[in-house]
């Protein structure tokens, strides 16, 4: 009595009379929306890997890969740190630097011989000049430890490591950069080149490494582009990464922002670009018609700075838009718009006047029309639903008014890269009629859900999506060459951007009352 896999026995050249038992998948796939809330953010730091994505969920996530945030133009902690204030809790970090970046180091020669102990910081960055490596007795007696030590991360341990010599020093370096003989793993912080020779080994010695430099000196808005070759650098090595914003922390300059939104339309993300900071309305409109930047891809927010106030570092700095708009989407669903959604962190932007002067100047509707004809957008204090700030208009920076919305970037780029992600398990089926009713069945069944829980909405009594796979646009004769086509049509929910409320004021008006059928409103 045989138990095997459908599809793996010919079940129509079977001899041996037999009960066959055929394990049948379920047939139905069945959709699970991707994440659209990590963020990716590439920029300068004082530690950690160097174009490389490094996903943290919080600050204290950040600061043990990336060190502190840093006053300075280009600084990733600042972007994640003011996204985290919005609600974000998901980022792939990449740091770039200009080449310059110098790894800590000490080299301390022990007693009694000629050679060198080495300990280097595991990455580059001034953060690294800050690491301790400590010799001390073991707990165990007749063995040793190091302790390495750095601000704001738990102390790394190695202890009772045994031996005498040459071999003592080779057991500490093994310890230290493999983990062998300790049961806490390899050092985060350091790596370590053992002295030759028989050297002793000086209990209580303090070890400061030092001569770390970060490399941001040189960074510039083509440093955080990066290239698109392995190995890939800058942005480029957010491909592939499930991104659905991205940030190149404070990269200003108009030349890169083509290649930016043409990044985010290869990979499903929405690039957040700025303009510099002062930028006058004039100059941005103009700027932007000559960079040619007109994609549905990227959200280009008016150089109007924000005053921002840095508790790591204790004063109130001008920082970029950028985070607090990728901050706000970041914890926003797909179909929503950030229009007249509160941010928070604000002090104050450059036309509003500096912090704590007594005067406050607003954007008037003329610079508002000028800004959103041209796909730019803006923070802003008032909002429609009050005295908050938050982001004005809810643009991309397309032209074109039918997918010039937020919510229009965002939910193209989640169902796009849903159906991506769990389609292609079709792929090397059967072409018939069993396939294509599964298919539509399981994108049906996805958009229903996506209806269900209001990310998709209806107005009147036609549903707000279609699916098509059968013989009507898979003719045999493309099904023949290996061709199956789906055409999924999904009408998504317009943002309320004009409210128009009629008021009929007056002595003389006649009220007309109606009475509507029982249950109706």
């Amino acid at each position: 009595m045989p138990i095997v896999q459908q599809g793996t026995v010919n079940t129509t050249a079977l001899i041996v009379p037999d009960l066959y038992v055929q394990i049948v998948a379920p047939q139905n796939l069945v959709l699970n929306g991707v994440p659209t809330n990590l963020i990716g953010v590439v920029g300068s730091a004082v530690w950690g890997a160097v174009n490389q994505p490094v996903v943290v969920g919080s600050m204290t996530d950040y600061a043990q890969c990336f060190g502190a945030i840093q006053t300075r133009k280009y600084d990733m902690g600042t972007a994640v740190a003011i996204a985290v204030q919005q609600g974000a809790q998901a980022f792939s970090c990449v740091r770039v630097t200009d080449g310059t970046d110098i790894a800590a180091e000490i080299t301390y020669q022990p007693t009694g011989t000629t050679a060198s102990l080495v300990i280097t910081a595991l990455y580059t960055g001034s953060f690294g000049s800050q690491i301790t490596v400590t010799l001390q007795p073991g707990t165990q007696v007749g063995s040793y430890r190091l302790v390495v030590a750095a601000p704001g991360v738990y102390p790394e341990v190695f202890d009772n490591i045994t031996g005498s010599g040459a071999a003592l020093w080779s057991a500490l370096a093994a310890a230290v950069n493999s983990g062998a003989g300790v049961a806490r793993g390899a050092s985060q912080l350091v790596t370590m080149t053992a002295p030759g020779g028989a050297a002793a080994f000086t209990a209580g010695v303090v070890l400061p490494l030092y001569g770390g430099s970060d490399g941001a000196a040189g960074v510039t808005a083509t440093t955080l582009v990066g290239q698109d070759v392995l190995p890939r650098r800058g942005m480029y090595a957010l491909r592939g990464q499930g991104c659905s914003i991205c940030v190149l922390a404070d990269a200003d300059s108009s030349a890169e922002w083509v290649t930016q939104a043409a990044f985010g339309l290869s990979e499903g993300v929405y690039m957040i670009l700025a303009g510099p900071a002062g930028d006058m309305i004039s100059d941005a409109v103009s700027v932007k018609a000559t960079s040619g930047l007109d994609s549905y891809a990227s959200k280009l927010m008016f150089g109007d700075w924000v005053w921002w106030q840095d508790q790591v570092n204790g004063v109130t700095r001008l920082v970029s838009p950028q985070g607090f708009v990728a901050g706000r989407l970041g914890n926003l669903s797909p179909e929503q718009s950030t229009l007249n959604k509160q941010i928070y962190g604000v002090v104050g932007t450059q036309k509003s006047s500096s912090p704590g002067s007594a005067q406050a100047a607003t954007y008037a509707a003329a610079d508002l029309a000028e800004l959103f004809g041209a796909g730019i957008d803006v923070i802003a204090n008032p909002q429609p639903g009050g005295s908050f700030w938050g982001v004005r208009g809810g643009y991309n920076s397309s032209s074109n008014a039918s997918i010039n919305g937020d919510n229009y970037t965002t939910m193209t780029n989640y169902l796009a890269a849903t159906l991506n992600a769990g389609m292609g398990a079709y792929v090397g089926q059967l072409i018939n009629n069993t396939l294509f009713q599964q298919i539509r069945a399981t994108v049906m069944s996805f958009l229903q859900n996506l209806l269900t829980q209001g990310v998709l909405g209806q107005v009147g009594t036609t549903a707000p999506f279609s699916v098509v796979c059968d013989t009507s646009n898979n003719p045999l004769s493309r099904t023949s060459l290996g061709y199956v086509q789906c055409d999924v049509q999904v009408q998504y929910q317009a943002i309320n951007q004009k409210f128009i409320v009629n008021l009929e004021g007056g002595q003389t008006v006649t009220i007309q009352t109606q009475t509507l059928p029982s249950g109706q409103v």
